[in-house]
């Protein structure tokens, strides 16, 4: 069984990293020896049965090991470093310590915290335990102790499953379009994204892309304000703002209502504590403590959804072309080094958890292995490093020239520069 899904993979497999060293998605839907795709139920046959069971216990040995390490680097940090800026100042050597110590705190809790956040989507999955009862208590505790809206967050996320590389009806990080971008029809750079790309240049361009996703995208796609779907939950066109917070938005169906009332609830009560702290301790011993690493998982988490979903070489469907296995398929698994152990191995396996997202994480690995043999060509692994791959799609993924068909990236960076002065809107 183990080669069946690519044996009719296009004779080009083996130069899907050229010279040049970028590697390039070995599946090409349009051309005209790809494979044959595999049925959902016959990728499933390829994998162990065993690596379906779920063991709440299992996972929650990974909690406890997760919040033991956020008490442990807190307890360190707060031995050493004051809440309070040195009286010598930040232009000080003291100063100089404080600032890179606590920053060092920031980025690793940060790291440390995004551990149970993956834990928290394993509860909105169910692949925590088998009780989903069980499975929404602790999901709801972990997420919303990082100001993520739960239930509200798995209704939408549950879609980006179903929807993957939908152009119409797909959920987060949902490629827009040229036009949509500030693009005339014949290729004109005349407003918004199109012209602050000229105006900018490539490189500062592709830094404004990190900036958005990493820093700001996270709170803005929860207010509905960027990355959301094209559709209401009902399938009409989303006009206005769809956000995670109201239980009348229309992202969600009416029966979602209570739920989506107890997530935004739940993240104000959480706000109400962070005041009550502000009040008793300070805004800056709070901002050290929480607000710095709550910025890095943040990070985090949008970095491993923009890089499992974008790549140049990595086809986007329209309605008239997608279906669940070629979107689950369009999944690209990375390597990510030590942030592996951290992160559950969330993006070296998602592949995997894209297919079968029921599948407890802790299965991945071997599930990930039969995966791999399975589908041959079929199956997404780009081995270039992380902050490399995250340059390369800041600079190359921009852009889709429609939504039907098949659709890839574009970048602005190949778009000729006006002649005429760009408006900015």
């Amino acid at each position: 069984m183990g080669k069946g899904a690519g044996s009719g993979g296009r004779a080009s497999v083996k130069d899907t990293k050229p010279a040049d060293g970028v590697w390039k998605s070995p599946y090409n839907p349009l051309a005209k020896d790809a494979p044959k795709l595999p049925t959902k139920g016959q990728i499933k046959a390829a994998i162990p049965a065993h690596c379906f069971n779920r063991s709440g216990l299992h996972s929650m040995l990974y909690v406890a090991r997760d919040y033991a390490m956020v008490a442990a680097l807190y307890f360190v940090t707060s031995s050493v470093l004051n809440t309070s800026i040195p009286d010598a100042g930040l232009f000080s050597v003291d100063g100089a310590i404080w600032f890179v110590g606590w920053n060092i705190y920031a980025f690793w809790q940060g790291t440390i915290l995004t551990g149970p956040w993956v834990l928290a989507h394993e509860c909105g999955h169910g692949a925590f335990s088998p009780s989903q009862s069980f499975n929404d208590f602790m999901g709801y505790i972990m997420h919303t102790a990082l100001l993520v809206p739960y239930f509200s967050w798995q209704y939408t996320h549950a879609k980006h499953h179903r929807r993957t590389n939908n152009l119409i009806d797909g959920e987060s990080h949902v490629p827009t379009t040229g036009k949509e971008n500030g693009l005339s029809d014949n290729g004109a750079r005349e407003s918004f994204y199109a012209a602050w790309h000229e105006i900018m240049g490539d490189d500062a361009f592709a830094v404004f892309q990190i900036f958005t996703h990493l820093v700001v995208g996270w709170p803005l796609y929860l207010m509905g304000l960027a990355s959301t779907g094209r559709l209401n939950y009902d399938g009409s066109k989303a006009e206005g703002i769809i956000d995670h917070y109201r239980p009348q938005s229309m992202m969600f169906p009416p029966k979602w209502r209570f739920k989506i009332f107890m997530s935004t609830s739940g993240v104000l009560g959480v706000l109400g504590l962070l005041g009550k702290a502000v009040m008793e301790f300070g805004l800056l011993p709070v901002l050290l403590v929480y607000g710095g690493p709550y910025m890095w998982t943040n990070a985090w988490l949008v970095l491993y959804t923009w890089l499992q979903h974008s790549d140049p070489s990595v086809p986007q469907y329209g309605e008239d072309e997608w279906t669940w296995v070629k979107g689950a398929l369009s999944t690209i698994d990375r390597p990510y080094g030590i942030f592996c152990f951290f992160h559950h191995k969330i993006g070296s396996t998602h592949v995997a958890h894209h297919l079968f997202h029921e599948m407890p994480f802790y299965k991945a690995d071997e599930a990930t292995a039969a995966l791999k043999e399975y589908l041959g060509p079929l199956y997404n692994y780009d081995p270039t490093p992380w902050y490399k791959a995250m340059w390369r799609v800041a600079m190359t993924c921009h852009y889709v020239e429609d939504t039907n068909g098949v659709q890839y990236y574009k970048s602005f960076n190949d778009v000729p520069r006006t002649k005429k002065k760009a408006k900015v809107s």
